[in-house]
């Protein structure tokens, strides 16, 4: 190996200090999603009678998602990263004040308009762990995803001690909550541009053969089935926790107990990202996806045995810890299954059906909640988990291609 070549194999100086500072960014960014998720089903029903709804200014924000990852990729690929983020931050602060509006006046409108905006912020944040790839030399891709995910951990901490500090500071509760999301969304926009990221056109420079279209890119089997696996990820993990609250308070139990919920979940989602990209390179990352899977089996099937504190605790953090092995493995996959040139479109690909998923789970999840209650709602869980593991067996079968 020439000196080049080794240069390329490690991690300079310039590439730690950018990747902890993206890493910043996701744990403050993702703080202010956790807020949002703690607090919205209860905010809104502080007010607003139609408790199968509570959940709809969640779900607006998984579709405000799905029509923001396009837009948000292109113009990233045009303007760069840097700009990109920034414009994210820009709607989560509008988004956040729109929600907080909303529930000061009482207008449930204004509250599913405030989450939608937040989409935008939330498709730039899941774009994060793309952008950390692009940091770093490719031997490091997989730590590099794991270890701006962990980003999560503080987010987990830092998400429900704003909601439990703030929900009852000022008049209607949870109002200072919002206004504390928009502070958070100005601290990301900040940090922000002191990221340096390699320019989208130098990125693009050393592509090999001819550009492909989205079909091409997503009709390979590699692509489809690690999709398939983050749709998967995402739509049990938000299914179960979009709910959670609500059947928190329906169980009899205190409203502080949610925020402490999602707080276990939260640490399941993320603390093993410190040590997922060692698994997936150790273990291969089939094996690390087919672990999450049975994770999120083990939590549902927690959650199906009682109603107890505990069993929420459990089932949520067990939740949690499958979501990581199974997402950040399936973001993993999708890495390998495009070049330089083609990764916005096949990036917003990849969010657009996962968050999809998302919309449709977090929607039904308050439903399901509502009309037939937790328990059933766990027996839904088992259909996702299962093509949870058809995906993981059909890559299983796949040969193994060179990274694109």
């Amino acid at each position: 190996m020439n000196t080049t070549q080794a240069n390329a194999a490690t991690l300079t100086a310039a590439m730690r200090r950018n990747l902890f500072l993206l890493t910043c960014c996701q744990a403050i960014g993702q703080a202010g999603n956790v807020i949002m998720l703690s607090a919205t089903a209860l905010s809104v029903i502080t007010f607003f009678p139609h408790r199968d709804l509570a959940t709809l200014p969640t779900t607006l924000q998984h579709v405000g998602v799905m029509l923001a990852v396009f837009p948000a990729a292109a113009l990233m690929m045009r303007m760069g990263r840097n700009f990109g983020f920034r414009v994210g931050s820009v709607f989560g602060m509008a988004g956040a004040a729109c929600c907080g509006f909303g529930l000061y006046t009482a207008n449930f409108l204004f509250m599913c308009l405030g989450g939608l905006l937040l989409g935008w912020a939330v498709a730039s944040l899941q774009m994060y762990r793309f952008a950390a790839v692009e940091l770093v030399p490719p031997n490091y891709r997989a730590r590099a995803i794991s270890w701006v995910t962990t980003g999560g951990v503080v987010a987990g901490v830092l998400g429900p001690a704003i909601t439990r500090a703030t929900f009852d500071v000022m008049m209607p509760l949870y109002l200072a909550t919002y206004i504390s999301m928009v502070g958070v969304h100005v601290i990301v926009f900040i940090v922000m541009s002191f990221i340096r990221f390699p320019a989208m056109h130098q990125a693009a420079t050393h592509v090999e053969g001819p550009r492909r279209s989205l079909f091409n890119i997503a009709i390979q089997p590699r692509f489809a089935a690690a999709v398939v696996a983050g749709m998967v990820a995402y739509g049990t993990m938000l299914f179960v926790m979009s709910a959670s609250p609500l059947a928190i308070v329906g169980c009899g139990l205190p409203q502080t107990e949610a925020p402490l919920v999602i707080f276990l979940h939260v640490m399941g989602m993320f603390v093993p990202s410190f040590f997922t990209g060692h698994l997936i390179t150790r273990f291969g990352v089939v094996n690390v996806m087919a672990a999450g899977a049975v994770m999120l089996l083990a939590g549902i099937l927690v959650a199906l045995d009682g109603l107890s504190a505990w069993h929420f605790r459990i089932s949520l953090a067990l939740n949690g810890v499958g979501w990581n092995f199974l997402f950040v493995g399936a973001t993993m996959l999708v890495t390998t299954c495009y070049r330089p040139s083609e990764r916005g479109k096949a990036q917003a690909l990849n969010d657009f059906l996962i968050f999809g998923t998302s919309a449709c789970s977090s929607f039904l999840a308050g439903f399901l909640q509502d009309r037939l209650g937790w328990i059933t709602l766990n027996w839904a869980s088992l259909g996702l988990i299962a093509v949870a593991f058809g995906a993981v067996l059909w890559l299983r079968l796949q040969r193994e291609p060179a990274p694109a």
